[in-house]
C-alpha cells in the first residue's frame, strides 16, 4: 500500500537553478526519498536526487530545517511536499 504523508511546505522556488526551498514540517526527508509536489497548478512525483542547507550537501532533512532541492518542474510558494511511503 502506498502513503502519502505532508513532510513540508515550499517556501520559494529559484528558476535558474531549479531548486525549491522547502521548510520541513513533519518527518524526515533523505536521499532517495520519493517526494509529490502538489498545489494550485502544481502536481508531480520525483526521486530527491540532492539536497543543500545553506549551501552544503546534506542526505537528510528534519523538521525545522529549510532545504533545497533540486526539482525537475516548477514549484510555487506554499505548494504542499508529500513523502510517497510504500508499506
Amino acid at each position: 500500500m502506498v502513503k502519502e504523508i505532508q513532510v513540508g511546505e515550499v517556501i520559494k522556488f529559484f528558476a535558474k537553478p531549479s531548486v525549491a526551498a522547502v521548510k520541513v514540517t513533519s518527518g524526515e526527508i533523505a536521499i532517495g526519498n520519493k517526494l509529490k509536489f502538489v498545489g494550485h497548478t502544481t502536481d508531480f512525483e520525483q526521486k530527491v536526487e540532492s539536497m543543500q542547507i545553506e549551501n552544503q550537501p546534506v542526505e537528510r532533512a528534519v523538521p525545522g530545517d529549510l532545504v533545497g532541492i533540486k526539482v525537475g518542474e516548477r514549484v510555487r510558494q506554499k505548494d504542499k511536499v508529500f513523502k510517497i511511503v510504500e508499506d
